[in-house]
């Protein structure tokens, strides 16, 4: 009776990697994810001007199922990029702003399924423009955000698309979008996102 037991504990232990990993493929990485990005924001007022922004964000998103989740995210602009092409060159160089977009979204992502996901969002929130010449701290994005509300503020609406992929807990996405927001008319402007992922 004893050597019947100790197999049947010897065969559980040697059975349960098995069982983790099938546990891991099915209901692991359910629940959410967390990210950073670098953001970049092309501001385009008016059809013959524009504007390069850079800058930073973070998102979370929570599974309402396996192919939908509900996603809210944050970026700041505080940079501007000047790109100029020559005949066989590319110079571009960065400086900081002091119009200072930052920008809070909110709405579904549908997504397909497996470790390489293609993605399509449509998001609603504000985009607010800021002023200022201090560097760029905690205190100044916090500065920015208590500022949301006021005359520099406006709606926005943002349709876009992307890819991500996963490995294990850890992942990668590139999104791309217009960032359209609502000022006496619609302003369309391209927004581009890529950083990593952390799925949970």
């Amino acid at each position: 009776m004893k050597r019947l037991l100790w197999f049947a504990v010897l065969g559980s232990l040697l059975a349960m990697p098995s069982w983790l990993l099938a546990q891991e493929g099915m209901n692991d990485y359910n629940h959410g994810s967390i990210g950073i990005f670098a953001d970049y924001f092309r501001f385009a007022p008016t059809p013959s001007f524009h504007t390069n922004f850079v800058g930073f964000g973070a998102r979370a998103a929570f599974n309402a199922s396996r192919n939908v989740q509900l996603e809210g995210e944050m970026n700041y602009d505080f940079e501007r990029n000047f790109t100029t092409l020559c005949n066989n060159c590319v110079s571009t160089s960065f400086s900081r702003t002091r119009l200072r977009p930052l920008t809070g979204l909110f709405g579904p992502k549908f997504q397909t399924s497996g470790p390489f996901k293609f993605f399509v969002t449509g998001k609603v929130g504000f985009v607010n423009f800021t002023t200022t010449s201090a560097a760029v701290t905690p205190g100044t994005v916090g500065t920015a955000i208590s500022g949301v509300g006021g005359a520099g503020t406006h709606f926005a609406l943002y349709p876009g698309a992307g890819v991500e992929g996963f490995w294990g807990p850890f992942g990668l996405r590139l999104e791309a979008g217009d960032e359209v927001y609502l000022y006496n008319g619609t302003y369309n402007n391209l927004r581009v996102t890529f950083g990593p992922q952390l799925r949970f």
